[in-house]
């Protein structure tokens, strides 16, 4: 048990020493770990980055790969690709004077995904992981009225949850309401939080101060990386990065939200923590994507698994 003065989630990292933040739902998402990625720098600690790829990994040269199924981005890698967040951000970090490897991992089932982690966490001695989700969809067990995009999240957290000699595995949350594009009920968010907490595994939460050293250099990676991904730029992040920046309302910062209505507001500033195992012991279809090797199995098995189940009616916020 912890002081109302000690954040659970740093209280929970303070004895590791070599921590792993990647990035659970692909895309940007790593962007979203990376306040308390730098946080974590900032105290000393030997901080590793990866992420869940959308980008073509597979047209890399042999010398990136540390792993079957994992690569080694620079800020130097796969300069023929537009489209390469783990390299947009290897160039920020290398001009911030940070380590610049940003790992990355393709769309793959549980069992390769595990794998890669196990080589990553070998590599390095890793002795706590801290898998981020720009967005609520892997706080989902499965039940909801909508489970947003849930793939990629929960096969990394079935991925992780096999990995008991790790002594320290962590989840955050950051967005919250972003999903809500994506079908997911925010009152059931609530509700799931509230079920974490009644089992021990909600760890709390703390915003990102844009009046923090890590918040200011959260918006300037997030600026950074509009700049070089103009085409397809995070929704995620740019809304997060508005909410730091006290905007509210239907803030436009991209073209891609058009025809859409936002509600960027201070919640989305939000990082909600829990404990990585006592989520995965939640979700209700965790067991049925564990043998999968491809992300088409995941998406299949978790569809399989809907057409079973009465879902739980959507709720609205009421007041």
């Amino acid at each position: 048990m912890t002081s109302l003065h000690t954040n659970p989630l740093f209280a929970r990292l303070a004895d590791a020493e070599r921590i792993l933040v990647a990035g659970a739902g692909g895309g940007f998402d790593i962007y979203s770990g990376l306040p308390l990625a730098l946080s974590l720098l900032h105290q000393g600690k030997e901080v590793r980055l990866a992420n869940l790829s959308f980008s073509a990994l597979e047209g890399l040269p042999s010398d990136d790969w540390a792993a079957p199924d994992l690569v080694a981005v620079t800020p130097e890698s796969g300069l023929h690709q537009s489209y390469f967040p783990e390299r947009t951000l290897a160039q920020w970090l290398h001009g911030h004077g940070y380590p610049s490897t940003v790992y990355a991992f393709p769309r793959t089932g549980v069992r390769p995904l595990r794998a890669a982690y196990r080589a990553l966490v070998e590599l390095h001695r890793v002795d706590a992981v801290v898998l981020v989700d720009g967005g609520t969809d892997i706080l989902m067990r499965g039940d909801e009225a909508g489970l947003g995009t849930p793939e990629e999240d929960l096969a990394g957290v079935a991925a992780l949850a096999g990995l008991d000699d790790i002594p320290t595995r962590l989840v955050v949350s950051v967005g919250f309401g972003v999903d809500a594009y994506h079908g997911v009920n925010h009152v059931q968010v609530l509700e799931n939080i509230a079920a974490l907490e009644r089992d021990g595994a909600y760890l709390g939460a703390f915003s990102i101060p844009r009046a923090t050293r890590e918040g200011a250099l959260y918006l300037d990676a997030v600026e950074h990386a509009q700049e070089h991904t103009p085409d397809h730029p995070s929704i995620v992040n740019g809304s997060i990065a508005a909410a730091v920046r006290g905007s509210f309302g239907d803030v436009r910062f991209t073209d891609r939200t058009r025809g859409s209505e936002l509600f960027v507001n201070p919640l989305m500033s939000l990082c909600f923590a829990f404990d990585l195992p006592g989520l995965a012991a939640r979700c209700l279809y965790l067991d049925r994507i564990e043998d999968t090797h491809l992300m088409r199995q995941v998406h299949s098995r978790i569809a399989a698994f809907r057409e079973t189940i009465v879902t739980r009616p959507p709720r609205s916020f009421p007041h």
